[in-house]
């Protein structure tokens, strides 16, 4: 754990003009022992920080705990910084209470389930003997409740931070060194994300002798294909004209095939494996908050340890943005688009008349498991009211449990994660409590529920080309085609009978897919137009909503990250940058991508979960 904050007397009265500021200050998410509390940083850069998150599926987890310092002993008053997540959806006091403890005793005071948006809340009081004390988190529910920050101070009324940037004013109050980097370290080639294709990308560069670097602001490696999220792996490799682009996968790539499988079947352990056998340098979980640049370049990335609070840069001539958010690009100021094009401005058949701000959405996954006996679970209504008609009578989720297609996948996707777990929840109280039929369930309990999304959509980042519905489905010949797309142009809308049941509250999706040949995505498209040193590969590459509909799965993304990993050695090469490998060196990455940077040999185990490919001849 960092150490506790201290907050002297002058900067106290800097920060509020008052002696009722805080005198001591932890993160939650910094604490020594999180117990079962998980670090949550989807919303890191709304909020400002990650938060610790009680996530037990409606069993309370074991306490989080830590060391803290105070200034002084005597009386002293303790605030959380928490949110009443149900509260969007809920008059009713919401379901993510918990309590804080001061050497192992409680205060009294129930925090995180009042209010309606993210506040403190008074824990309670101590008298303190000794300026050493411990500090507890004691969740009452399972039911998430969150907490951002503990905040001590000498008077009950206090004088607190209440927007992100007074958050950042006051933790750089407390430490002066906060926005300065721990360590600088340069590389050949930084790659930010650790979903497939940032794995493909650092591996592929690192094979062709480059030094690379890889972010992940998850401790587990995957993005959606992790054990976090388990999303399968699908698409097809070994496609022309460079039917090698894949190997790489093979070697790493787990064999199971259905969404929400057990964790085992993901085998996170080899993502890991291959970066390191590779001679990437891993910074995870670390997340991208902010760039130097250098002209139209990105000279360096600062990243932030999400529980430490450490602050490392990176530096290269060369970077790839693997988020999928386009986070790395959007900090950079690459040009960016997001939403539905108008059928007018591509003139693509499946895009809608006007457009909009629609897209894709994101699933939140789940299973269940036979218990052996009887288990019960908490009545949980929130908002979402079922019936026998409309409940879900399934043990598992699949892709279609999806949320947030007409919400901010960047700014709102706190809520979006939020009420995938007010579906999943509400429905399986219903299922084991209330429905005809719920003799079928007795047994079952919940075995595992995702807290970080799964995303499909968000911002996408422009290059020198945008790849378009008709550019896939006529199969336009570029000169620069790489890797070949195989799913379908797969879009999604909301569930009508869902629509029906719950307007306004859908959580359920229906696809309309369009079949074509494989086609090759032009190089042009893995490059950002305006930061001359920016490649990137996944969802997040300069592509129509239409077309992001075949080229986001996960096998293609992949194979992105390969070409990316082999482009950024050309680059290496010749002292150039990404869209030069287009005007002047093509004919080099193509050798690159003829051969591969995979094992040859291995026998493709990726021919399972293809049902949105094209159609076999």
């Amino acid at each position: 754990m960092k150490k506790t904050l201290i907050l002297s007397g002058l900067a106290a009265i800097l920060i509020s003009g008052c002696s009722t500021a805080p005198a001591a200050f932890v993160d939650a998410e910094a604490l020594d022992n999180p117990g079962g509390w998980v670090t949550d940083q989807q919303a890191m850069d709304v909020l400002g920080s990650p938060y610790l998150l009680a996530h037990g599926a409606g069993v309370p987890v074991e306490d989080a705990s830590g060391a803290v310092t105070l200034p002084e002993t005597g009386r002293w008053h303790v605030w959380v910084r928490t949110y009443n997540w149900t509260s969007p959806w809920s008059e009713k006091e919401g379901p993510g209470a918990f309590e804080v403890t001061i050497d192992g005793k409680t205060l009294g005071k129930t925090c995180g389930s009042k209010g309606s948006a993210w506040e403190w809340q008074y824990a309670g009081s101590f008298k303190a003997s000794g300026k050493e004390i411990s500090l507890g988190l004691h969740d009452l529910t399972g039911f998430d409740g969150r907490c951002d920050a503990i905040a001590f101070t000498k008077g009950r009324r206090a004088a607190l931070p209440k927007t992100p940037d007074q958050m950042h004013a006051l933790r750089l109050a407390f430490d002066p060194d906060y926005e300065t980097p721990a360590e600088t370290t340069e590389y050949d080639f930084v790659v930010v994300g650790g979903g497939i294709s940032g794995i493909c990308a650092a591996v592929a560069a690192a094979r062709l002798g480059m030094h690379v670097a890889i972010l992940n602001d998850r401790p587990v490696l995957g993005g959606n294909n992790s054990a976090e999220i388990r999303v399968h792996l699908g698409g097809r490799i070994e496609l022309d004209p460079y039917p090698n682009l894949g190997n790489l996968i093979k070697e790493f790539g787990h064999k199971a095939c259905k969404n929400a499988d057990a964790a085992e079947k993901f085998e996170d352990g080899k993502k890991e494996d291959i970066l390191r056998s590779a001679g990437v340098d891993i910074f995870a979980p670390y997340h991208a908050v902010s760039v130097v640049k250098d002209g139209s370049r990105i000279a360096s990335v600062d990243a932030r340890e999400i529980n430490s609070g450490e602050l490392i840069r990176l530096s290269a001539p060369l970077f790839a943005d693997c988020t999928g958010d386009g986070n790395l690009g959007f900090m950079a100021g690459a040009d960016w688009t997001e939403g539905r094009e108008a059928r007018s401005e591509y003139n693509e058949p499946m895009a809608p008349e006007t457009a909009d701000k629609e897209h894709l959405g994101a699933s939140l996954l789940w299973n269940s498991k036979d218990t052996g006996a009887p288990s019960a679970f908490p009545e949980f209504e929130y908002g979402l009211h079922f019936s026998d008609s409309t409940v879900q009578r399934v043990k598992k989720s699949e892709w279609y449990w999806e949320t947030g297609l007409s919400d901010d996948m960047i700014k709102d996707v706190e809520k979006i994660r939020d009420f995938g777990l007010l579906a999943v929840y509400s429905n399986w109280s219903y299922l084991k409590n209330h429905a005809s039929g719920a003799e079928d369930f007795a047994n079952r309990a919940l075995d595992w529920v995702a807290y970080i999304t799964g995303k499909r959509e968000s911002r996408r980042l422009l290059g020198d080309h945008v790849l378009t519905e008709n550019d896939i489905v006529d199969v336009i010949p570029y000169p620069d085609g790489t890797c070949s797309t195989s799913w379908s142009i797969d879009l999604h809308y909301r569930k009508p009978e869902n629509s029906r049941d719950f307007p306004g509250m859908e959580f359920m999706t229906t696809a309309e897919h369009k079949y074509f040949e494989p086609y090759p995505i032009p190089y042009r498209c893995l490059y950002s137009r305006n930061i001359d040193n920016l490649f990137m590969a996944g969802r997040d590459i300069s592509a129509t909503h239409v077309a992001l509909g075949s080229t986001r799965v996960i096998r293609t993304c992949g194979m992105m990250g390969e070409v990316v990993g082999m482009a950024a050695s050309v680059c290496k090469a010749h002292e150039s940058l990404p869209r030069s490998v287009y005007t002047d060196y093509l004919t080099e990455l193509q050798a690159l991508m003829k051969e591969g940077v995979g094992q040859k040999g291995l026998p493709n185990d990726q021919t399972f979960c293809i049902h949105g490919c094209y159609p076999p001849k």
